[in-house]
């Protein structure tokens, strides 16, 4: 449904696990994030119990579809699999794009990590309908992130590989988001921008408006 045009739906994409934040359940948050203009989401939770998972990961993926937005799984494509997701996000040291693929099919999204011109290589080879490049600037979410890369690779990548959708990821937020979409991506993925914000509709709105002005 999604995969044929992932690219219209990587604008702003938000990656998110089931701990909430300051009250609100990871359910209110997606809610709101959608309602401000989110276009994607990814439910990457490493710590909950599996029977968890499912149960709210299953509220997640009808969330999204009653916004008609893709919603992923980060790295689990067994989790994937039992929730129906449109597709997965693997990194590069978890099971292979094309081994994901035979076993989602092919009308489901595989996005893949990219953190240098060799691990892009190795995606596109893979079969990615999408790369997820960075740790473009220092982030403290997610802890094996690496150094921060800056904007150089997306630029890269977008030349040798023009069709390709790519977002941004590591550090991105309203205030540094235009230089990776004229860079070359498509949109930023993000977490804390609009994940710990206060109020994350109005963090998403204006996220997406950086977006629209780095295109313009």
């Amino acid at each position: 449904m999604f995969r044929s045009d992932v690219r219209r739906y990587l604008s702003v994409y938000l990656v998110m696990d089931l701990s909430g934040h300051e009250g609100r359940s990871a359910l209110d948050i997606a809610r709101a994030a959608l309602d401000g203009g989110v276009t994607m989401i990814q439910l990457r939770e490493k710590k909950a119990p599996l029977s968890r998972v499912i149960e709210e990961g299953r509220a997640l993926r009808e969330l999204c579809r009653e916004f008609g937005v893709p919603f992923l799984v980060n790295d689990r494509v067994d989790v994937a699999l039992a929730l129906d997701a449109d597709g997965v996000h693997v990194g590069q040291d978890d099971l292979p794009g094309a081994e994901a693929r035979k076993l989602l099919g092919e009308h489901k999204i595989i996005g893949i990590s990219a953190g240098t011109i060799g691990e892009a290589e190795w995606a596109m080879a893979q079969g990615a309908d999408y790369l997820g490049v960075g740790a473009v600037y220092s982030t403290l979410t997610k802890g094996d992130a690496g150094a921060p890369i800056g904007t150089g690779l997306i630029s890269e990548i977008k030349q040798r590989w023009p069709h390709i959708g790519m977002v941004g990821i590591g550090g991105i937020d309203a205030s540094n988001a235009v230089p990776v979409i004229r860079a070359g991506a498509d949109g930023v993925a993000v977490v804390s921008a609009i994940v710990r914000q206060s109020d994350p509709r109005s963090a998403a709105r204006q996220l997406l408006g950086e977006i629209q002005r780095g295109r313009s």
